[in-house]
């Protein structure tokens, strides 16, 4: 597992309670990523930690277009097997 370092003082600056830091940064990672197209939607739903449902939701809450391509569905043929 990689780990990303964040600055104390950066992560401290988080206006959520601590609990809910880390979990709060990966989604807002994967949604970046996802939208600028860097990662497909099964590694941003992954990296996020949700369903795909829940993921889905979220890109919808943020106008997000789902992308599909051949690289997901060749993520999807491999999940579904």
């Amino acid at each position: 597992m990689a780990t990303i370092e964040i600055d104390d003082d950066v992560y401290e600056a988080l206006q959520l309670p601590e609990g809910e830091r880390s979990p709060a940064m990966k989604r807002e990672l994967a949604v970046s990523l996802y939208a600028r197209d860097v990662l497909s939607f099964g590694k941003a739903r992954a990296l996020a930690e949700m369903s795909k449902r829940e993921f889905q939701e979220l890109l919808g809450e943020r106008e997000i277009a789902r992308h599909y391509g051949e690289r997901e569905l060749e993520e999807d043929l491999d999940y579904a097997e």
